[in-house]
C-alpha cells in the first residue's frame, strides 16, 4: 500500500509508523521528485492498519488526510478501504428543488448517540414528508459528546458515533427510506484539540485572522496544497460515503484574496463529480454576507453554490413570533411583520440598507427574475438560534402551540426550501444546549468560564448557565422520543405532516419564481397578521391574541386547504376573519 503525506515543515526526514502488536515497523520515506513537499512510501497494511508519520525524529502524529482515528483525535491513524463496503441500496441522488430537509445532531437525537440508533427513526422523517436529512459535524472531536464545530482530522468519522461503516450504515438506511442525506462541514478552522495540522505544513495563515484565531490558509504561500486538501475531503464525503450534498459552515470566515475563490474551485469540482457520477450533489452555504453572489451560478459571474441558509428570514420571523430585539435581532425588530414581508418576497432584509447591529449597510439587493427561490433555505430553529441562546430554550419553551402551528406554516409554504430541527415538528420540550466533552482539563475550564463570562455580560447569572463540561448538560438535550405520543405534541406533529405534504401536492408552493409572491400585512398597530399569495395559494398568519379581519381582495370564491383553527374561507367579498394565534392555507 502507497502511504503519502505533504509535510513541507520536515526539514531532513519522514517516517512512517506501522505498530503490529507488540511489535512494530518504521519506514524510511522518500521525497517525491516532482511534487515539492510530498513524502511516500509503500508498505504492507490492510484496511484497519494503524500506522502515523514522524517528522525529523519527533512524535508520531495521525495523518492529516486520516480516513479513520480509532482512539480519537490523538491516536493513530487507520486505514479505511472504501470499496470492501457492501452497499445495500442502488441510490440515483435527490437534488435540492421541492426538497424539506431535516437537521439532525447525532449525539442528541436518540439517547444512544450513534449513527444506528438514528438510522432507526428515519421511518420517522419519512412518514412525516422530509426529503434529506442534514447531519450536523461529524468529523473526530476531543471525547464522547459534543456539537462537532471543533473537529478535527476532516476526511475522518467520530469514532463514538459508529466511525466509518457507521455513516455508511446512515447513509444505507437513509437511502432506503428515500431520503437523501446532507453533511455539515466545517472548513473555516479547526478544534483546538488534537489539531497536528501546523505541525506538517503552512495549513493556517496570520495574513487574516477569523473569530477562531489564524485563518485557514487560502492565499497564502503554500495555500494550493490547503486547498487540495479542503476539495478532496469534500470530493470523498459525496463520493466515499454516497452524500447528497454538504453545508459548508460559516463561508464568510474564509479568507481569500485569489482571483478564484476557494468556494468557485469547490463548486466547480462538485459539480464535476455530479457528472461523473451521474447523479445530483448539491453545496448549502452559511453566510451572513446578504451576497447574492454566493449562489449566482458561475457562467453569470457568482461562486456558484447551489443554495444558503437564509437567517434574514429567520430573524425577521423569531421577531414577529417573540418580540425579542437583543443583539442583531435589532434590526428587524423595529417592524417585525415589514421586516418578515420583506424577506417572503425579497430573501434578504438587508440588501443594501443600514443594519444597526452592524453599525452600516448590508446586503445587496437580489434579481428575483433570475434566482430561483429554494436556493435559499427557510427555517424557524436550527442548532446555532437555540443552542447559543444562554439556556438553549427553543420557542416551544416560550410560544403557545398556535404560535408553534403558525411558524410551521410560514417555513413550510414559504419560497424557500424549508429545513426544520430535530424536534420541532411536535414541539419538544427538550432544551438543546451547548455541550462538550474536552478531555484537556485546562481547556474544559476555559471553555466553561468563557461561557458564564459571554452570558453574565448580558444580564445572566454565571450560576444559572448550564456546564457545558456536565454530562447532565448533553443528556437535557437529547429528544424525548415518548413526546409525540401526548398533546399537544400530536396535533402540532400531524399539522406539520398535513402542511409538507400539502406543500408536494401543490406545484405553487413549490414555484421558485420568488418575483410572483405578493404579501401583506397589519400596519399601524392594528393586530399582527400577515397575508401571502403564491399563485392560487393563500397563506393567511394571525400572531395576535385577538382575531383578525384581513382582505384578501375579491377573487372569487376559495376553500380552506388546512387549518390549526376552525375557519370559515371568505365569500366572494375576500374578507376572512382569523381566530387568535392560528393560521389558515387557502386555495381555489
Amino acid at each position: 500500500m502507497l502511504f503519502e503525506v505533504w509535510a513541507p515543515e520536515a526539514r531532513e526526514r519522514v517516517e512512517l509508523h506501522l505498530p503490529r502488536g507488540d511489535a512494530g515497523a518504521t519506514c524510511a520515506m522518500e521525497r517525491d521528485p516532482v511534487r515539492d513537499g510530498w513524502w511516500a512510501v509503500s508498505a504492507p497494511a490492510a484496511d484497519g492498519s494503524r500506522y502515523g508519520f514522524a517528522l525529523d525524529g519527533g512524535p508520531v502524529r495521525p495523518d492529516p488526510r486520516s480516513r479513520r482515528q480509532p482512539d480519537g483525535p490523538d491516536g493513530l491513524s487507520a486505514v479505511v478501504e472504501h470499496g470492501t463496503y457492501d452497499w445495500r441500496v442502488p441510490w440515483d441522488g435527490r437534488g435540492l428543488p421541492g426538497a424539506v430537509l431535516y437537521e439532525l445532531h447525532v449525539g442528541t437525537f436518540t439517547r444512544e448517540g450513534t449513527f444506528d440508533a438514528a438510522a432507526g427513526r428515519l421511518a420517522h422523517l419519512a412518514e412525516l414528508g422530509i426529503t434529506h436529512v442534514e447531519l450536523m459535524p461529524v468529523c473526530p472531536f476531543p471525547g464522547t459528546h459534543g456539537w462537532g464545530y471543533e473537529g478535527v482530522s476532516l476526511w475522518a468519522v467520530h469514532e463514538p458515533y459508529g466511525g466509518p461503516d457507521g455513516l455508511k450504515r446512515f447513509v444505507d438506511a437513509a437511502h432506503a427510506a428515500g431520503l437523501g442525506v446532507v453533511l455539515d462541514v466545517v472548513h473555516n478552522h479547526l478544534g483546538p484539540s488534537g489539531n497536528y495540522l501546523p505541525l506538517f505544513g503552512p495549513y493556517f495563515t496570520e495574513t487574516h485572522h477569523t473569530p477562531w484565531g489564524a485563518a485557514v490558509n487560502l492565499d497564502a504561500p503554500g495555500s494550493d496544497e490547503v486547498r487540495a486538501y479542503l476539495r478532496e475531503s469534500a470530493l470523498s464525503w459525496l463520493r466515499d460515503y454516497r452524500l447528497d450534498g454538504l453545508r459548508l459552515d460559516a463561508v464568510h470566515a474564509l479568507a481569500d484574496t485569489r482571483a478564484l475563490h476557494f468556494l468557485e474551485e469547490l463548486s466547480t469540482a462538485v459539480d464535476t463529480l455530479s457528472g461523473d457520477l451521474g447523479r445530483p450533489l448539491f453545496l448549502i452555504a452559511e453566510s451572513d454576507q446578504g451576497d447574492p453572489r454566493t449562489t449566482t451560478p458561475r457562467a453569470a459571474g457568482g461562486l456558484g453554490l447551489h443554495a444558503q441558509w437564509n437567517d434574514d428570514f429567520h430573524h425577521a420571523l423569531h421577531t414577529a413570533l417573540t418580540g425579542e430585539s437583543q443583539g442583531y435581532y435589532a434590526d428587524f425588530a423595529a417592524d417585525p411583520l415589514r421586516a418578515l414581508t420583506k424577506t417572503l418576497t425579497r430573501a434578504f432584509f438587508h440588501d443594501g440598507t443600514y443594519s444597526t447591529f452592524r453599525g452600516r449597510t448590508h446586503g445587496r439587493p437580489l434579481n428575483r427574475a433570475t434566482t430561483p427561490a429554494h436556493r435559499f433555505l427557510g427555517y424557524a430553529q436550527t442548532h446555532d438560534q437555540i443552542g447559543n441562546r444562554a439556556l438553549g430554550d427553543r420557542l416551544s419553551a416560550s410560544l403557545s402551540p398556535g404560535l408553534l402551528a403558525c411558524a410551521a406554516a410560514l417555513v413550510l409554504t414559504s419560497p424557500f426550501t424549508p429545513m426544520l430541527f430535530m424536534g420541532e415538528e411536535w414541539g419538544a420540550r427538550t432544551p438543546w444546549q451547548f455541550f462538550t466533552d474536552h478531555t484537556d482539563p485546562e481547556l474544559a475550564e476555559a471553555v466553561r468560564n468563557g461561557r458564564r463570562r459571554e452570558f453574565g455580560a448580558h444580564g445572566w447569572a454565571e450560576e444559572d448557565i448550564p456546564d457545558p463540561q456536565d454530562p447532565r448538560t448533553r443528556e437535557r438535550s437529547c429528544l424525548d422520543w415518548s413526546e409525540p405520543d401526548g398533546e399537544p405534541h400530536a396535533r402540532l406533529l400531524a399539522w406539520y405532516r398535513e402542511l409538507i405534504a400539502l406543500r408536494r401536492s401543490h406545484p405553487d408552493l413549490g414555484d421558485p419564481d420568488l418575483a410572483a409572491v405578493r404579501a401583506a400585512h397589519a400596519t399601524n398597530g392594528a393586530g399582527r397578521w400577515i397575508a401571502y399569495r403564491r399563485g392560487d395559494i393563500r397563506v393567511a398568519v394571525n400572531l395576535a391574541e385577538d382575531p383578525a379581519t384581513i382582505g384578501l381582495g375579491r377573487n372569487g370564491r376559495c376553500r380552506v386547504l388546512a387549518e390549526w383553527e376552525p375557519v370559515e374561507a371568505p365569500g366572494t367579498d375576500g374578507v376572512l376573519v382569523l381566530p387568535p394565534e392560528s393560521c389558515v392555507v387557502l386555495g381555489s
